[in-house]
C-alpha cells in the first residue's frame, strides 16, 4: 500500500503537506533554534508526534480486538536533538498512560504491541527510544 503526500515549500522556512487520500492539510515550520519561527510543528516534531500517534493507534486496534476501552489514553513524547555529528533527534522519550485497570498479562501484551508500531520499528538503532508504560490512571 502507498500513500502520497504532496509538500509545497510557502516561503519563510514553512512548507504545507497534504494528505492525498484525505486532502488533510498539515503545515510546518523551521523552530527557533534552527532559524525558523517556530509557529508549527517543525518536521522533527513530526516524527516525534508519530511515533506517539502510532503507539496508541497500535494499542487501540489491540485493545479493540479485545473488547477492552482505552479511551482516554494519552502519550507524551519529550523529543531531544543532537548536534554532533550532525543535527539530527538523539531522543524520543515516550509515556504512554493507559486508563483503565488490565491484567499483567494483559499489560504485557498492550506494550508489545507498542513498542511493535511501524514508526518505533523504522527509527534508527542509534536513537535513544526509552518507553514507559503507566496503567490505571
Amino acid at each position: 500500500m502507498t500513500v502520497e503526500i504532496t509538500i509545497t515549500y510557502e516561503g519563510n522556512l514553512r512548507c504545507k503537506s497534504v494528505h492525498g487520500p484525505s486532502d488533510s492539510e498539515i503545515s510546518t515550520d523551521a523552530p527557533v533554534d534552527n532559524q525558523g519561527k517556530g509557529e508549527s510543528f517543525s518536521p522533527t516534531d513530526l516524527v516525534a508526534t508519530a511515533l506517539g500517534t502510532c503507539m496508541l493507534t497500535i494499542i487501540g486496534i489491540v485493545a479493540e480486538s479485545h473488547g477492552w476501552s482505552i479511551e482516554g489514553a494519552r502519550a507524551r513524547v519529550e523529543k531531544g536533538m543532537v548536534a554532533d555529528p550532525v543535527r539530527r533527534i538523539g531522543r524520543l522519550e515516550v509515556v504512554i498512560s493507559v486508563p483503565g485497570e488490565f491484567s499483567k498479562e494483559e499489560q504485557q501484551m498492550l506494550e508489545k504491541a507498542a513498542l511493535a508500531c511501524p514508526v518505533h520499528k523504522s527509527l534508527p538503532a542509534e536513537m535513544s527510544l526509552p518507553v514507559r508504560f503507566e496503567f490505571g490512571v
